[in-house]
């Protein structure tokens, strides 16, 4: 990825339209394939779903708590991908009478974005038809978007960046190394990194090239909004952590007491924050681009606003 950043500006797009050509994928052809989700099968990866923290848990509770996080895992992601797709259509535009590299870029960055809500959506409901009844993912995506959306596009910028990246992660350290995961849940995540390792080469170009623009104080405003932004899909997490929790404790098999059920809802916080929050917040290049754009005293009040979530 960094060698794309040392070429000139229309050939950095230039580089990304042309991968995106090369590695088009069909949802059925090259993802489904016909196949059904397997419930012997792990879904999400030790490295994220922490189900070793889950102590007072059998082997195959913590299988199904893999199954519920790979779910949610999912719907995650078609959810932020509504203001993402959202976003990249309108920042694209302001390359409509310019340079054609960069719109057709951002073009196929939203058609791409549009195949992985549709794949995400049909996961969801082929993971319906064989885990229990009763799961619950209650967060409206176009409620999400317009919040979203209504923060400056720094911020929502920033945050696509900070989620991109830690895709590539994900995907690299703990779903692509794991032999005990669902070969079908490997697969979508193999085909959905193919394109995020573009996508975030896109995030960062367009992510400098707003930031040239701003004042200090327009920043100033812009990292306060990133800041609410990482609160408010903290707040997300914390409403499906409990969701997945009572879910788990109706569908595990036996009677979990109180304050075993607190423990677990717990550790279920402990593993979405990780993996949507810090597993992001704390990778290399996010932090590189951190700061390249802002001063000391900012860095600190995000890493301030961090802090209270651990």
């Amino acid at each position: 990825m960094n060698a794309i950043f040392q070429l000139p500006q229309t050939d950095k797009y230039a580089r990304v339209v042309a991968a995106s050509k090369a590695v088009h994928w069909d949802i059925d052809t090259d993802v489904i394939k016909g196949r059904s989700f397997d419930m012997s099968k792990k879904y999400l990866p030790d490295g994220l779903s922490l189900v070793a923290d889950m102590t007072t848990l059998s082997d195959a509770e913590k299988r199904f708590v893999s199954q519920i996080q790979g779910r949610t895992y999912a719907n995650i992601f078609g959810l932020v991908e509504r203001f993402i797709t959202a976003k990249l259509l309108e920042v694209g535009r302001e390359h409509s009478l310019g340079d054609q590299n960069a719109l057709e870029a951002l073009v196929r960055f939203s058609d791409e974005e549009l195949k992985h809500q549709t794949l995400f959506r049909r996961i969801n409901e082929m993971m319906s038809a064989t885990m229990p009844k009763g799961y619950r993912f209650d967060v409206d995506p176009d409620m999400v978007a317009r919040a979203v959306l209504s923060k400056r596009t720094w911020a929502v910028l920033m945050l696509t960046t900070h989620i991109e990246l830690f895709v590539q992660n994900h995907y690299r350290q703990s779903i692509a190394p794991d032999a005990e995961l669902s070969e079908l849940f490997k697969d979508v995540f193999l085909f959905h990194w193919k394109d995020e390792s573009r996508h975030v080469v896109i995030d960062e170009l367009e992510m400098r090239r707003l930031d040239a623009g701003l004042t200090e104080e327009e920043r100033d405003k812009a990292v306060d909004d990133f800041i609410a932004l990482v609160a408010a899909v903290d707040g997300i997490l914390q409403m499906q952590a409990n969701a997945d929790t009572t879910y788990f404790i109706a569908n595990c098999g036996r009677t979990v007491m109180l304050q075993e059920a607190d423990r677990v809802e717990a550790q279920f916080l402990k593993a979405y924050r990780w993996q949507y929050i810090f597993s992001g917040a704390t990778h290399p290049r996010f932090q590189m681009i951190l700061k390249s754009l802002i001063m000391e005293p900012q860095l600190k009040r995000i890493g301030a606003a961090l802090a209270t979530l651990q």
